[in-house]
């Protein structure tokens, strides 16, 4: 069963491709450059988006077609397009749970690992590892932002950027304390440890809002850009730390190439982060006055995967949860992703 409505309207999505088509026409549509850009990256998406379901309609067209001959020796062909149609359907009736209204955006995400020094910095690097599998496995586009390094192993932080269809739609589930329990390979006496990083998401919509932002509340630090395992390393400071004084809100970047791109990155990302923390404070105070429990930070634990005495990874929000630790920890998220979307929608209601 399709779930109808959320994010594609498809009649909505064709007048609207019909208005930015339009747009494209004006003779003076490419001298704001940036502003083009952003009109044809809306267009893109919409018309793969269109397309998707265009396709499925042609596609259950020709199979109903081939049903309609009632010839028994096509009944192998028919039984591997039905298949097929219903994994086409399963995910777009995922697609359609991305009703938020910035789902369809990239987004920004950062780890940052918990107290306990080099097990949870390598616990940091694992939830990294995890997420650009994931990505990989999706075919979207993931960059290293900035990178710190732990101590010993894995890391203390990193920021990553990852473009996509509904990408923050998905990575919106992560957002989040993530739990590790295992025997610690670091531990000469082989106990049990239990380990803590926090992932924080947020929608890369820099270009598609105006936040105005004093110079005089910014404090700009540079600094020699040096990556994981000290790859790349800067003769010259070329890599950004930018600090919103009124908020902290902390921004690094290094991985550009000069300074001016750290920086030009480094400012986009901190818009998209003052931009996320207004809407959600906004969100907080309206779930407060409905009674509804509010995120606390740290102390929501959102996930753990356990990995001694047995092997589970079970999401304490919605209860679902997976006995194959290892591909979970390889990038299989979508699961969990779906569940959290669905368990959205039931609580919205």
């Amino acid at each position: 069963m399709i779930i109808c409505g959320g994010g594609f309207d498809v009649a909505a999505k064709l007048e609207r491709i019909a208005e930015l088509d339009k747009l494209t026409l004006a003779p003076d549509f490419w001298n704001d450059s940036q502003q083009a850009q952003v009109v044809m990256r809306d267009l893109n998406r919409l018309r793969a988006q269109v397309s998707v379901w265009q396709k499925l309609s042609k596609h259950l067209t020709d199979t109903l077609e081939l049903a309609e001959l009632g010839d028994d020796e096509l009944y192998d062909e028919l039984a591997h397009e039905l298949e097929t149609l219903q994994e086409e359907v399963g995910e777009l009736e995922f697609q359609t749970l991305f009703a938020g209204e910035y789902d369809q955006e990239d987004a920004i995400l950062a780890i940052h690992a918990g107290a306990g020094g080099t097990e949870a910095q390598d616990w940091a690097e694992m939830l990294q590892r995890m997420f650009i599998r994931w990505a990989e496995q999706h075919k979207f586009k993931i960059e290293i932002l900035d990178y710190s390094s732990g101590d010993e192993a894995g890391l203390k932080s990193c920021l990553m950027s990852v473009k996509g269809d509904y990408v923050y739609g998905r990575l919106r589930s992560e957002r989040g304390v993530h739990r590790l329990v295992r025997i610690s390979p670091y531990d000469s006496s082989s106990r049990r440890h239990t380990s803590f990083a926090k992932v924080e998401v947020w929608p890369d919509v820099a270009e598609d809002i105006e936040i105005e932002i004093d110079e005089k509340d910014l404090r700009i630090d540079r600094f020699r850009a040096s990556g994981a395992g000290g790859q790349h390393v800067q003769k010259n400071e070329t890599a950004v730390r930018i600090t919103h004084l009124p908020t902290n809100t902390v921004v690094s970047c290094q991985n550009q190439r000069s300074l001016t791109q750290n920086m030009q990155v480094a400012m986009s990302i901190l818009k998209s982060q003052l931009f996320e923390l207004e809407r959600r404070k906004q969100e907080a105070e309206m779930a407060a006055l409905k009674g509804e429990d509010v995120d606390a930070g740290w102390g929501s634990q959102i996930r753990s995967y356990v990995l001694h005495p047995y092997k589970m990874v079970k999401d304490h929000r919605t209860n679902h949860e997976v006995g194959n630790a290892q591909a979970v920890l390889d990038g299989r998220l979508d699961d969990f992703m779906e569940a959290y979307l669905r368990y959205k929608v039931g609580h919205s209601t």
